[in-house]
């Protein structure tokens, strides 16, 4: 698997995997405790090369005192457990905000914004496990590392929850509790074999709690449909690409047939049809926003190649040319 930290682009921004750059700089000014097996721009002690494939990070911190930082919108390379010990922890996963409390679970998938701190983070010791199953986008197929020791058929039903569920927070009865305690020893010690065995019984632990709340699994909640549907959400706010049919389904890890036929059911248009769709509200709303500046300017922010191009697309959707509109229309509130 890569260690090369991953990039998400939504929103207009870029996104890397989480560094963590707040810790690191809390650390250095004493005002947290980290300790931390890691790779890539993750903190901590680095892991040997060869020890524990796909862990990418996996440690503990103790704030004792409320922070003046907090960790913003990220993402991550693989699936991420994270278990509150002690204080509150307010977090935003998937534009849902949330107050984790002592002894509850996080999950989040890589396809899953969230951020911790609202925006500081408070008081509290913070457990986690960030491990790089393979997966970008929902409908992929999962690749466990070979040193986890559960049976196929465990492994399988596993990842049919983490797959077909997106809740996000979880109670953590004492068995998990007693797994990341065991995980945060281990990682303290820097013992790697008690730190493989540990996070195998935290996975069985996990699997134990969804059977036991027989949790509901949705098979849409995997499929390649998803994740064009999580694209289409996303591009509205990252217009200014030079989309093609195949880099928007490359970037959804499909093949272009499959992307214009969801994309077909779940917008009505075609791919590219949409992408323009798009742009001319985004110009309609900057045209009315933003009423000093060059039509030309907001033409390229919002993807158009030229400002002509702009002027026969808007006209043809619109009605009229984008400086009568903006004429026409009242200034937004």
């Amino acid at each position: 698997m890569s260690q090369r930290p991953i990039v998400f682009r939504e929103h207009g921004h870029v996104h890397r995997a989480d560094t963590c750059r707040p810790v690191v700089e809390a650390v250095r000014a004493g005002a947290l405790r980290l300790e931390a097996l890691a790779r890539g721009t993750y903190p901590g002690r680095r892991l040997p090369a060869h020890a524990l494939p796909g862990v990418r990070s996996v440690g503990f911190w103790d704030a004792r005192s409320p922070q003046d930082w907090g960790l913003p919108l990220h993402r991550n390379e693989g699936i991420e457990l994270t278990f509150l010990e002690s204080g509150r922890m307010p977090l935003r996963v998937d534009n849902r905000n949330a107050v984790m409390q002592p002894d509850q679970l996080l999950i989040t998938r890589p396809w899953q914004p969230h951020q911790l701190g609202d925006p500081r983070i408070g008081a509290g010791r913070l457990a986690w496990l960030i491990l790089d199953v393979g997966i970008r986008h929902p409908h992929q197929s999962w690749r466990w590392p070979e040193w986890l020791v559960l049976t196929p058929s465990d492994l399988a039903a596993l990842t049919r929850y983490l797959r077909g569920n997106e809740q996000p927070l979880w109670p953590a009865p004492s068995e998990i509790r007693h797994g990341f305690q065991g995980i945060c020893q281990a990682v303290q010690d820097n013992n790697v074999s008690k730190l493989a065995v540990t996070i195998n019984e935290l996975f069985l632990q996990l699997l134990e709690l969804f059977r036991g709340r027989r949790v509901p699994v949705r098979s849409s909640l995997s499929s390649s449909r998803r994740s064009v549907e999580l694209f289409l959400k996303q591009i509205a706010d990252n217009l200014g690409e030079p989309w093609t049919l195949a880099a928007m389904a490359e970037r959804c890890a499909v093949g272009p047939t499959t992307f214009v036929h969801h994309c077909r059911k779940l917008t009505n248009m075609a791919p590219i049809e949409y992408l323009t769709h798009l742009r001319v509200q985004a110009a309609c709303r900057a045209l009315r926003q933003q009423r000093d500046r060059a039509i030309t300017d907001i033409a390229l922010d919002c993807g158009f190649a030229s400002s002509q191009y702009f002027a026969n697309v808007f006209r043809r959707q619109v009605g009229c040319s984008p400086r009568a509109y903006r004429q026409d229309s009242k200034p937004s509130c």
